[in-house]
C-alpha cells in the first residue's frame, strides 16, 4: 500500500512540474536556512557540554559595588582558590587561570640547531595552575595533562601550534623563548601537547603557561589581598554531593570573613558568585569572560527567523495545493465514485506531502554543505555538518521534515478529501470561501514575517552604520598600531617611533600601555579633595609618552597635555577626562586643575597632581556608557605596550614598508606585526555585525520564499479568471486596467501586512536598541521606505503573470466558449 502511494505521488510530481518545483524549492531554502541556523544554535548551546566533570565544576564570579554602582566580573582576587579549598571541605579541588590579557600576540622564538631564530607571534595564551586540566578535559597527543604544569617554566601548546614550530618531530621537552609583557621573557619547557576538541570552549586556549613561572609566578606567591589583582578567573570542583547553589549561600560570610578589611581600606564592597562552566557562554551581565559571551537574545531571534522561514515554505505549499484543489476536485470524485475511502485519499495527499518534504530535505541537505563555508564565516563559527556530535541534529532534522510534510499536508489532504463527488462530477465544484478566506490570511502572515525582518534589517544596518560613522572623541583613522612584545622591541620604541617621524609620512607618533577598543586592566580608585576612600571613583588608567594624546588627537578641555616642553612630568602626575572630573567632585574641569586627589594602594592614600583635564571619549565602544578615564606620565624607560602613528593621507602603503625597514634594522630577529586602530576599534561590534549580515541574508531568503509563494497564486489567479480577461479585452479593456484588475486584491493583502508588522517591528527593535548605550533612532522614514519596499516587490512578483495575462490573445481563452 505504501509503495503505491509513493508511485502516485512521483506521478502526481511528474505531471505538475511547475506545482512541484515551487513546492520543492520553497522547503528546500526553508529547511536549508533551518538547518543552518541550527547548526550555528546547536554549537552556541553546547559550550563544555563535553566536560566530564561540567555538572560540578564552577566559575567563580565577583560583583563589584562601587558608590551605587555593580558590575559583574567573572574574574577574581589570587587568593580566593588556595583560601575556598581550605575553608569549604565540599570544594574537591580548584585552579586559577589567568589571560596573558596585554598580550594580543606573544612573541615565541625557537633556536634552531643550526643558530637560527625563528619567531612567531600566537594568540590566546594563559597562565593556569598545575592543577588545571584535572579540571578540565583535553586530548593530550603529547605528555601527561595532569602532570604537564607541575613544574616552573612549563608550556603546554596545541598541536597546531607545535607543528607550525617542531614540524614533525617531537615537540616534548623541547625549549622555546616567550617574551610575554604580562609575565617577563623567559625560557620555558614543552611539556605538554594537546589537540583541540572539535566541541565548543569558553577557555578558547592556544597555550598554556605555568601559574608558577615568570615574573608573575612570584608575584602571585606573596598576593594576599583580597581586594585588589582581581584579575584571575578561578575555578572550583564541588563534590558530586554537593550543590553550587549551597556553597553560593556561604560566600557572603566567606565575604566578611576573609575581605571586609582590604575592601574596607579599598573604598569599595564585593560580592561573590558562581557559575556552572555549562552556563558561562551564555551569561551576558558577566563582563571579562575568557572568551566573549553569546547573546541568548540573538540566538532566539534567529531561532525565531527560522521558523518563521520553514513556515513560509510551509504557507507556501499550503497555499498552492489548496489553490489547485479545483483541478484536482475531478480527480478526488472519480476515485470516490470507484470506492475510495476518505482515508484513503487523505493518506494519499499526505503522501505526496511527505515525498516533496523529503526530496526537499535532500536538497537542503546539498545547499547546507554547499553554503556552510560562507554561512560558517558571517556567523563567525567554525561549524560542520557531518560529525557524530551532530548525530541528534540530523535525527532532529529528519523528524522536522516528517513534520513539515505533515502539517504542510494537513490542510490540503482534509480539504481535498472532503469534495462531494456528485457536484464535483457535475461542474459545480468551486473553492469555498473558508477556503479563499484561510490562503488571505497566510498569505498576510507570510508578509507580516518579511515586512518585520526587513524593518529589523533596515534598523540594525542604519545602527551598525551609527557606530561606525559617530565620532569616537578621538581621530581613529589612519593610525597605524605596533605591538610591542619582548624586551628588545621595548627597549627600541622610542627609536623606531624617530625614525617614522622622521620619513615625514607620519603626523605624529607616542607609545602607550593600551589604547582605545581593546581591553584595559588598569584601574585605580581616585577621590578628591573633601572626599574619603569610601566614596572612591574607580577609574581606568593608561601610561603613555609626551605624544601619545596629541597623536590621537584628544582635545584639551583645561590645563595642559604631557609634551616634551615638560620633561620633568613624572607619574604622580594625571590628566583625566571630563567624566572623571565630575565625578571627583570639580564643578568645571579648570577647577580640577592643579588640585591634588589621591589614589589607594593597599589602603594607603597616594596624591597625584592633576594637571590636564581632556574631552570624554569612547574607549570602549559605544554599547557602554562613557566612564572615568586618566592618563600617567610614563617615562622613556617604561615598557610600553603599543608604538601609535597617525599617517598621513594616502601614505599607508609606503609607511609600512617605511616601517617594516626600521623595525627589521633595529630587531632582525622579530617579525613585523601591525593593526589599524579603526579596525581594532571595530571588532567590538562583532556579535552585532555578524547579527546584522545574518539577518539581512535570512530577511532576502525569507522574501524570496514570500514572493515565490505570491508568484505561484497570481499565476493561479490570472490561470482561474482567463475567460474573464478574455471578455473584458473585447469590451475593450485596457492592459494596465487588468494588471490592476489582477493586481488589487493582492496588494490589499500587503497593505494589512505591513500595518500588523510595523508596531511589531518597532516594539523588537526598540527593545534591541536599549542594549546600546548611544544609538540610532528609527524614526518614520524606516517604515514609510519599507512599506514602499514591500508593495514595490509584491507588485514586481505578480506583474510578470498579470501582464502576461492581459496581452493574452482573447481569441484563443474564449475558443471554448
Amino acid at each position: 500500500m505504501l509503495k503505491n502511494y509513493l508511485k502516485t505521488a512521483w506521478r502526481s510530481v511528474m505531471r505538475h512540474k511547475g506545482f512541484s518545483f515551487i513546492n520543492i524549492f520553497g522547503l528546500s531554502i526553508g529547511l536549508t536556512c533551518c538547518m543552518l541556523i541550527s547548526l550555528y544554535l546547536y554549537r552556541e548551546f553546547n559550550y563544555d557540554k563535553y566536560q566530564g566533570k561540567g555538572k560540578d565544576l564552577y566559575l567563580v564570579g565577583t560583583e563589584f559595588i562601587n558608590s551605587g554602582v555593580h558590575k559583574k566580573m567573572s574574574s577574581s582576587p589570587s587568593p580566593l582558590a588556595p583560601t575556598l579549598k581550605q575553608e569549604y571541605p565540599e570544594v574537591l579541588a580548584t585552579a586559577r587561570l589567568m589571560g596573558l590579557f596585554v598580550d594580543d600576540k606573544t612573541l615565541m622564538q625557537y633556536t634552531e640547531g643550526g643558530g637560527a631564530v625563528r619567531s612567531f607571534y600566537e594568540t590566546r595564551g594563559y597562565l593556569a595552575d598545575s592543577t588545571f586540566f584535572n579540571l578540565f578535559d583535553y586530548d593530550f597527543v603529547e605528555g601527561k595533562g595532569t602532570s604537564s604544569l607541575m613544574e616552573p617554566n612549563s608550556l603546554v601548546l596545541s598541536e597546531e601550534i607545535a607543528r607550525k614550530i617542531f614540524g614533525k618531530e617531537s615537540a616534548l621537552n623541547k625549549t622555546v623563548h616567550i617574551n610575554s609583557t604580562t609575565n617577563g621573557s623567559f625560557d620555558y619547557k614543552v611539556t605538554g601537547v594537546f589537540r583541540p576538541k572539535t566541541a565548543p570552549s569558553h577557555i578558547n586556549a592556544n597555550f598554556f603557561l605555568s601559574m608558577s613561572s615568570g615574573q608573575f609566578g612570584d608575584y602571585v606567591k606573596r598576593t594576599t589581598d583580597f581586594a585588589s589583582n582581581n584579575m584571575f578567573y578561578t575555578y572550583v570542583l564541588l563534590k558530586p554531593t554537593s550543590d553550587g547553589k549551597s556553597l553560593e549561600k556561604k560566600l557572603p560570610a566567606f565575604v566578611e570573613k576573609y575581605m571586609r578589611k582590604d575592601l574596607t581600606a579599598a573604598g569599595f564592597d564585593k560580592r561573590e558568585f558562581l557559575m556552572n562552566v555549562r552556563d558561562i557562554h551564555l551569561i551576558e551581565d558577566v563582563n571579562n569572560t575568557p572568551s566573549p559571551s553569546g547573546s541568548r537574545r540573538y540566538l532566539y531571534i534567529l531561532a525565531s527567523i527560522a521558523a518563521f522561514i520553514l513556515l513560509i515554505g510551509c504557507i507556501n505549499f499550503m497555499n498552492l495545493a489548496t489553490a489547485r484543489s479545483a483541478r484536482r476536485a475531478a480527480e478526488v470524485g472519480v476515485r470516490k465514485v470507484l470506492g475510495a475511502q476518505k482515508n484513503s485519499l487523505i493518506r494519499q495527499f499526505l503522501a505526496e506531502s511527505i515525498l516533496l518534504a523529503f526530496l526537499s530535505y535532500l536538497i537542503a541537505i546539498g545547499l547546507v554543505q554547499l553554503l556552510l563555508p560562507f554561512f560558517s564565516h558571517v556567523a563567525g563559527s567554525d561549524l560542520t555538518l557531518f560529525n557524530r556530535q551532530n548525530i541528534p541534529l540530523f535525527i532532529g532534522f529528519t523528524v522536522l521534515t516528517f513534520a513539515t510534510g505533515l502539517i504542510s499536508g494537513s490542510y490540503p489532504a482534509f480539504y481535498l478529501s472532503a469534495f462531494k463527488p456528485i457536484r464535483v462530477l457535475k461542474g459545480k465544484f468551486v473553492n469555498s470561501f473558508s477556503a479563499v478566506a484561510f490562503r488571505k490570511v497566510l498569505v498576510v502572515f507570510q508578509f507580516t514575517i518579511s515586512v518585520v525582518l526587513i524593518i529589523a534589517a533596515f534598523v540594525i544596518g542604519k545602527q551598525m552604520s551609527f557606530m561606525r560613522s559617530t565620532d569616537l572623541g578621538f581621530a581613529k583613522d589612519q593610525q597605524l598600531i605596533i605591538p610591542l612584545r619582548s624586551t628588545t622591541a621595548k627597549n627600541m620604541a622610542m627609536t623606531l617611533k624617530k625614525d617614522l617621524v622622521r620619513s615625514g609620512q607620519v603626523i605624529q607618533a607616542g607609545a602607550s600601555f593600551y589604547y582605545p577598543g581593546i581591553f584595559n586592566p588598569s584601574d585605580v580608585n581616585f577621590y578628591g579633595p573633601g572626599q574619603t576612600s569610601s566614596s572612591a571613583v574607580n577609574t581606568k588608567l593608561n601610561f603613555v609618552d609626551e605624544s601619545f594624546m596629541q597623536t590621537l588627537n584628544l582635545k584639551l578641555l583645561a590645563g595642559r597635555l604631557f609634551s616634551a616642553e615638560y620633561p620633568g612630568d613624572t607619574g604622580n602626575l594625571v590628566i583625566i577626562n571630563e567624566m572623571a572630573s565630575r565625578k571627583l567632585g570639580f564643578r568645571t574641569p579648570q577647577d580640577a586643575i592643579e588640585q591634588t586627589i589621591n589614589r589607594t594602594i593597599s589602603g594607603n592614600p597616594l596624591p597625584v597632581k592633576v594637571v590636564g583635564v581632556i574631552n570624554d571619549f569612547h574607549f570602549e565602544g559605544l554599547k557602554a556608557e562613557i566612564t572615568p578615564y586618566g592618563f600617567g606620565r610614563g617615562n622613556d624607560d617604561v615598557n610600553y605596550n603599543y608604538l601609535i602613528a597617525h599617517v598621513n593621507a594616502g601614505a599607508l602603503g609606503s609607511i609600512l614598508k617605511t616601517a617594516q625597514a626600521a623595525w627589521k634594522k633595529l630587531n632582525p630577529n622579530e617579525p613585523f606585526e601591525y593593526s589599524f586602530l579603526d579596525q581594532d576599534f571595530q571588532k567590538n561590534y562583532e556579535a552585532e555585525e555578524r547579527l546584522s549580515s545574518l539577518v539581512m541574508y535570512f530577511t532576502i531568503i525569507a522574501i524570496l520564499i514570500s514572493c515565490l509563494g505570491l508568484f505561484g497564486l497570481a499565476s493561479f489567479s490570472a490561470e482561474q479568471r482567463i475567460k474573464e480577461i478574455g471578455v473584458r479585452k473585447v469590451l475593450g479593456a485596457s492592459v494596465g486596467s487588468i494588471v490592476a484588475l489582477l493586481s488589487k486584491d493582492f496588494l490589499r493583502l500587503i497593505f494589512i501586512a505591513i500595518v500588523i508588522a510595523s508596531p511589531v517591528a518597532w516594539w523588537i527593535m526598540h527593545n534591541w536598541l536599549q542594549d546600546f548605550a548611544y544609538r540610532t533612532e528609527m524614526g518614520w522614514t524606516v517604515f514609510v521606505f519599507t512599506a514602499l519596499l514591500a508593495v514595490f516587490i509584491a507588485v514586481f512578483t505578480i506583474s510578470f503573470q498579470a501582464i502576461k495575462a492581459a496581452i493574452a490573445n482573447p481569441v484563443k481563452s474564449l475558443r471554448a466558449e
